[in-house]
């Protein structure tokens, strides 16, 4: 599902250029003898580095994947995808998205992947506009300009929060979308933009630009989904779950390190990835300290009643072709 992928190309766009291949090691002084009996594990991004990967980075720069015995390395996605690379055992980890791993899971040949851990509690996507367009609320939309990636779940999740809202869906014009960031192309004739709040929110304000925000997940309970996620190999999973749950034991803390010491994993972030903005991954961090784990004690879980929930509704909007129930995620190589 290419869509999530180009989203997130614009919304760094226009904060980083950058060519990572890719990141590896502790920063520590393990000898080479130690180093050697380090166990090795790929992790592959869904995109270029930002916040929703802080956890990550903090647990290798404290050290917490050298101390669980494993020696991590963060590699880009292939063209076809982090889904594709972890189901293909390129790599054991990686972050993608629970409606992408739908379409996965329901292809003719299914990928041999399972939803690990919630990156993020909630759902922070939404809609973003210039504040004189007056779109405060979804039934707003009608008669407004929308740049479409022209994908089939993006057109029904926009469907639905309109039809929610009393609106006509059939009102809202949409165009394509250029591939331009959000804060540029909402400045232009484009009403709307789908935006994820942790960075193109955060860079709004940052630009001093007025907005109305709306999120999905305030519209419409169902889609409240997992976006992003952490998948793991199924075949690894299988193999060698021991590694499995020292992995996750590591990135769990690496996140809720990152939840509460917001400033700390700004600069950890940064120091990995200075292509990125100090003053928008700060103010991204901030925010995301409060979503990594929502309401939960410990950061990582995935309820059971939501993920079914988002599914049975993509089913019945045709977006995949069978039911799926709380197939496809596992919280059991999360700390217990």
């Amino acid at each position: 599902m290419k869509f999530w992928k180009k989203l997130a190309s614009a919304a760094l766009a226009a904060s980083m250029v950058i060519a990572l291949g890719a990141c590896s090691g502790e920063d520590s002084d393990v000898g080479a003898s130690d180093a050697a009996e380090l166990k090795k594990v790929t992790f592959v991004l869904d995109w270029t580095p930002n916040t929703n990967h802080t956890g990550v980075y903090a647990a290798i720069e404290n050290g917490y994947y050298q101390e669980a015995g494993l020696e991590v390395e963060i590699i880009q996605p292939p063209e076809d995808g982090a889904l594709a690379a972890v189901g293909t055992g390129h790599a054991q980890f990686g972050v993608d998205f629970q409606e992408s791993l739908a379409v996965a899971l329901t292809a003719e040949q299914p990928v041999p992947v399972t939803a690990v851990a919630a990156v993020l509690d909630h759902n922070t996507s939404g809609i973003i506009s210039m504040k004189d367009k007056g779109i405060d609320s979804f039934d707003k939309l009608e008669g407004k300009t929308y740049a479409t990636w022209d994908m089939p779940s993006e057109k029904a999740i926009i469907k639905q929060v309109m039809t929610d809202a009393g609106a006509d869906y059939e009102k809202l014009n949409m165009v394509p979308h250029p591939g331009s960031d959000a804060i540029s192309l909402m400045q232009t004739d484009v009403d709307a933009v789908w935006v994820y709040e942790g960075w193109d929110v955060m860079m709004a304000e940052l630009a001093g630009i007025e907005y109305n925000y709306i999120p999905f997940a305030n519209q419409s309970p169902v889609l409240d989904f997992y976006t992003p996620v952490i998948v793991a190999s199924n075949d690894f999973l299988d193999s060698d779950p021991d590694t499995a749950k020292a992995f996750m034991s590591a990135t769990a803390k690496g996140y809720e390190f990152a939840a509460q010491n917001p400033s700390q994993a700004a600069e950890i972030l940064v120091k990995h990835v200075p292509e990125l903005s100090p003053d928008l991954v700060k103010k991204s961090q901030e925010y995301l300290a409060q979503q990594y784990m929502g309401e939960k004690s410990a950061w990582g879980a995935i309820d059971e009643e939501r993920w079914s929930a988002f599914y049975g509704w993509m089913f019945e909007q045709g977006l995949i072709p069978r039911e799926l129930g709380n197939e496809g995620f596992t919280n059991e190589y999360l700390p217990q």
